[in-house]
């Protein structure tokens, strides 16, 4: 009895340690693409561009200022309850990852905002790394069952027999030997007849995915065809890509204005290559040239655009 539980208890184990690790890799994934999505151009020397997305990536808010020793800083920032007429409070504490803590102010710092609420980017993305996790372990479970699409009833003083026997099963013995003593008739062969969905699992995994990268602002294609895209199909695809870039762009823009006004810095702020440098592919245009040459038109307004607000 007691090998029947460690049995169980190391299957139980080996389940929880892959649902850990799939959840884990999606969760870091899609952490590390939030996070390399800005570039910040001129930042002092003093100021770590990781830490600032981090800082917005998990509390939605920073702080850039100004430390007479240390120099410009951009820092981790506490609000408190006390908030002026626009809902941001006249002063707020900045602090660092070492205890570092001072005191300041909108004459002598400037807040930046990860998006209009002030919300952090990492609440979404474990929704996200949850949904695709369920997804791919869903997968798993439905592709073992094509391996062994059966259930076997047997007497208890027969079990271990059959677990013996479905451990060569499954572990793919071409012969599978029983005892010359064992009965036919103690045990019976159930086929559950699973049916194979992984494929359309699958499907819907990837548009999960391109879903999470729309949130994130990151062009792709959410639309699975054979054929190939028209230039309208790709443009209204990317609507609501831009749309969701364009609350955190818009937040760290107006910040950076600020702060080059404030401390006469020459900060600049860009979203990281991808459709402003042509990641649109040809392939996925129809071979019509009024239709590609519209898209391109389009996509160099968007180059065009970028380098104004820059």
């Amino acid at each position: 009895m007691p090998k029947k539980r460690n049995k169980q208890s190391e299957a139980f184990v080996r389940s929880a340690l892959a649902n850990t690790w799939d959840y884990t890799d999606y969760e870091d994934m899609l952490t590390e693409i939030a996070l390399s999505r800005f570039e910040w151009k001129n930042l002092p020397d003093t100021c770590d561009e990781r830490y600032l997305e981090r800082a917005l990536f998990f509390n939605g808010k920073a702080v850039y200022m100004r430390d007479e020793v240390m120099g410009d800083l951009t820092l981790k920032v506490a609000l408190g309850d006390r908030l002026g007429v626009y809902g941001i409070p006249p002063s707020y504490q900045a602090y660092g990852q070492n205890g570092y803590s001072v005191r300041r102010d909108y004459t002598n710092s400037v807040l930046i905002f990860n998006n209009y609420k002030m919300k952090p980017t990492y609440q979404t993305i474990l929704n996200y790394a949850m949904r695709l996790y369920e997804l791919d372990r869903t997968i798993d479970v439905n592709v073992g069952a094509q391996k062994t699409p059966v259930l076997i009833l047997c007497d208890e003083n027969e079990r271990l027999s059959m677990e013996n026997l479905y451990t060569q099963y499954v572990g793919n013995r071409p012969v599978i030997f029983g005892k010359k003593g064992l009965s036919l008739d103690n045990f019976e062969v159930l086929k559950t007849d699973a049916p194979y969905v992984s494929d359309k699992i699958y499907d819907l995994k990837v548009n999960i995915f391109n879903e999470a990268l729309t949130f994130l602002g990151i062009s792709n294609v959410s639309v699975e065809k054979r054929e190939r895209l028209v230039s309208d199909e790709v443009s209204r695809a990317m609507g609501g890509t831009l749309a969701n870039r364009m609350s955190y762009m818009s937040m760290r823009e107006k910040a950076v204005d600020k702060i080059n006004k404030m401390f006469g810095t020459n900060i600049e702020i860009n979203f990281r290559a991808d459709v402003e440098d042509g990641a649109v592919d040809e392939e996925l245009l129809e071979e019509d040239d009024e239709n590609w040459l519209e898209t391109k038109t389009k996509m160099s307004a968007l180059a065009k655009g970028k380098e104004k607000r820059g």
